[in-house]
């Protein structure tokens, strides 16, 4: 299989390399005027789609996008998110406290902001928008595949990711993003059931109420990043680890004892051990959430190609499937393993669409 510097015609190749001009760049065509790029760039259509579903052949594929799926995975990262909020205003006083937090649920607006989706992509999920070589190649597969679903072509914004996962990162808003070892290496049919799996991240929902989500959950984030990061530290320096978790445990026993010494009620102590319930509740909603992306994929009938890329990146990255992990390590991942990936897409392909929603 070959590497990303050196894609052939094998497994998709690029257009216009052939034959003898294999080593020759393929022209890009004309180049557009500096005053019409001002921002994100929309992938041109195909200019031959003869092979291409029509626009309206994909209708009532999917059913109708809703609000509620979105909006039910976003309360428990909120309610994590509030409470390391309330935490760092407990730690500045609540007397002035509390102006952190009306401030930081105002801030949602930011995330409204028409320039806020490529800062995400750009700084936070380290994107890229695609050259115009890789537009050339992925222009054909991005719309063949964006009619099967019967979405606007200009709805979303395709990014590359510089990954050798085999799917990318999912993103919050109109940002669907590809790994480079996707675009690279897989055969278009194979490419197209990739980005159809990338799609399914964002049908389902509304653009606004998952850059409210995406806003909202970086607190939680950011903590459960914190959390991991001692969890491998523990394992890697297992005296430092003992250290470190007999710290945690004798703070936290006596921070519950001094909140019910003077009265405070219920809530409290279960504000503080938050930290030990939110990680493995977010983990499983992050993987929930790749398994529903894949029921949507195999529901647009792109199920076996997908399942081939998943055997066929396993094979090249020389990975055990899942069955070989820890199940401490299974219960933190932030990704289903192989095995039930494939079992998901098994189980999916040749329901009818109006069969899951």
């Amino acid at each position: 299989m070959t590497g990303p510097s050196e894609p052939n015609e094998t497994n998709g190749g690029w257009p216009g390399m052939s034959g003898q001009g294999a080593n020759v760049p393929p022209d890009p065509g004309p180049r557009p005027l500096q005053n019409e790029q001002p921002g994100p760039q929309q992938l041109p259509p195909p200019s031959e789609p003869a092979d291409a579903p029509r626009p309206g052949a994909g209708a009532n594929l999917l059913p109708e996008p809703s609000a509620w799926t979105t909006l039910l995975t976003a309360i428990p990262w909120f309610f994590w998110s509030l409470v390391l909020v309330v935490w760092i205003a407990g730690a500045i006083g609540f007397g002035w406290g509390w102006i952190v937090v009306a401030v930081w649920i105002a801030s949602g607006a930011l995330s409204l902001v028409p320039s806020a989706e490529t800062l995400f992509a750009r700084y936070l999920y380290r994107l890229r928008e695609p050259t115009l070589v890789e537009q050339q190649r992925l222009a054909p597969i991005w719309h063949r595949m964006l009619a099967r679903a019967d979405v606007a072509p200009g709805r979303y914004t395709l990014w590359i990711q510089e990954s050798d996962e085999a799917n990318a990162t999912p993103t919050p808003g109109r940002v669907v993003a590809v790994t480079r070892w996707a675009l690279y290496t897989l055969p278009p049919a194979h490419l197209e059931s990739v980005l159809a799996h990338e799609l399914g991240h964002h049908l389902g929902g509304r653009w606004w109420l998952n850059m409210l989500s995406f806003w909202y959950s970086i607190p939680a984030r950011c903590g459960l990043i914190v959390v991991r990061a001692i969890a491998q530290l523990m394992r890697r320096v297992p005296a430092f680890g003992c250290i470190i978790g007999g710290f945690l445990l004798m703070a936290y026993v006596g921070l519950i004892i001094a909140v019910f010494a003077l009265g405070h009620g219920y809530i409290w102590p279960f504000l503080f051990i938050t930290p030990f319930i939110a990680p493995p509740v977010l983990a499983w909603l992050n993987r929930w959430q790749v398994r529903q992306a894949d029921q949507k994929a195999a529901a647009l009938g792109y199920g076996s190609t997908l399942v081939e890329v998943l055997y066929g990146w396993q094979m090249q990255h020389q990975q055990p499937g899942g069955q070989g992990e820890s199940r401490r390590t299974q219960v933190m991942s932030n990704t289903p393993s192989l095995v039930e990936r494939v079992r998901v897409l098994e189980r999916t392909s040749g329901i009818p669409p109006n069969a899951w929603g």
